[in-house]
């Protein structure tokens, strides 16, 4: 077999099986010239805001974009403080920043890696005073009023979005979902008795189709989701320079489109998203029933109120980098999602975050590792890269 006959990410097998389905998609564009804009992109808008259970669906040209959007959109102005976690991709704090506002770190619950909310009400109850005129929490680190919340759908799975909304109720708050990874997750709502789709609970959410995504584009996309028509109307002028009308601008914007041959790729590819998402589900289900008698390895926690999709599938162990080795030497690929948390990244220093500040995710960093996740992940696969697991770790356990 070839030396890595199982890649961590297979993005060649899905696009080859609707190979002429995609390149109709860009003949299209070259036989109308409709590149930005136009049907493909309100098409495409339509289908996903039905998809997420919104009323309102914008495409821009990134995930980036989309929650630097969507947070300006929703009323996060310069100077604010953004409750967000450490552990996600830099992109979550990166359109806090962006915006002007800045990170205000909270720690993530040691089951699912999301947000704790009860590590966010400790935070906005302890380590925060209140603005006499405003009554909104101000930080007692930095100085800042907060003023909204990002949850991010890690991996795949929602947050506990009705304790999460519970909090920002309390504290008058906006929560502007972070969904980059969570196309199609779902949250049982206790409170509402249903459950509700990964972009449709927060004020607003931002979605990324990067190639890699459950739903992801042949380069980059995004997308903002939301129920409310006036962040609808200001997340369309932000992404088009402000212009409500050609030329007629505003607001000051950005060049933020989604371009109209990714929108077709996206529009096209979405049917397939309910049957990729259930498989996902199908595969990590294996994964669990194999690795369960397994010492050493912690599986991902998916509470009953939740149903990941399995963007990554991140279990825990003892030696991560010796776990690696040996699953390479096998043949098989990994990813760390991710080593670093943004608190103790060089990026942050002057955040003034310390080792220790949130001990959890800390200690998730040091120890997750991503195996292999896609929806043409074959059975014999899998059980390959269970039996190359176990070989390491009873490897180690005779070392030790």
């Amino acid at each position: 077999m070839d030396r890595l006959d199982v890649p961590f990410l297979d993005l060649v097998t899905p696009h080859v099986e609707m190979e002429e389905q995609l390149v109709g998609v860009f003949r299209t564009a070259l036989h109308t010239a409709g590149f930005i804009g136009g049907k493909p992109v309100q098409k495409f808008e339509e289908e996903f805001a039905k998809f997420c259970d919104v009323q309102h669906c914008v495409g821009v040209a990134s995930g980036t974009d989309a929650l630097r959007f969507a947070l300006m959109a929703a009323g996060v102005r310069v100077g604010d403080g953004v409750i967000t976690v450490a552990n996600t991709f830099i992109a979550t704090t990166e359109a806090i920043t962006q915006v002007g506002a800045i990170p205000e770190f909270v720690d993530v619950d040691e089951r699912t890696y999301n947000l704790d909310p009860e590590k966010l009400r400790e935070y906005l109850e302890f380590k925060c005073d209140r603005d006499p005129l405003s009554g909104r929490p101000v930080s007692c680190r930095t100085g800042r009023m907060i003023t909204a919340i990002v949850p991010v759908h890690l991996y795949g799975q929602m947050a506990d979005m009705d304790a999460i909304l519970s909090v920002a109720e309390t504290y008058d708050l906006l929560v502007v979902e972070d969904a980059c990874q969570a196309h199609g997750a779902e949250y049982l709502s206790r409170k509402e008795r249903r459950w509700r789709k990964a972009g449709s609970v927060g004020n607003a959410a931002a979605f990324s189709f990067y190639p890699g995504k459950n739903l992801g584009a042949c380069g980059e996309a995004g997308a903002v989701t939301t129920n409310d028509p006036e962040i609808d109307a200001t997340v369309r002028k932000l992404r088009d320079h402000g212009q409500a009308a050609k030329y007629y601008h505003d607001i000051e914007g950005y060049n933020g489109r989604l371009d109209a041959i990714q929108a077709g790729i996206l529009h096209t590819k979405l049917p397939r998203l309910v049957e990729w998402n259930s498989t996902r589900r199908q595969i990590a289900k294996l994964y669990a029933e194999q690795l369960a008698e397994v010492e050493g390895v912690v599986v991902p926690c998916e509470p009953a109120w939740s149903r990941a999709i399995y963007h990554l599938y991140v279990v825990r162990v003892p030696d991560r980098r010796e776990m690696q080795d040996s699953l390479k030497a096998a043949g098989i690929g990994t990813g760390i999602h991710y080593p670093v948390p943004l608190h103790l990244q060089q990026a942050y220093g002057q955040l003034g975050y310390r080792n220790g500040d949130l001990p959890v995710t800390e200690r998730v960093a040091a120890e997750i590792v991503s195996l292999p996740m896609y929806p043409q992940l074959t059975g014999a696969q899998q059980t390959k890269v269970v039996a190359a697991m176990k070989d390491c770790l009873i490897g180690l356990s005779r070392v030790s």
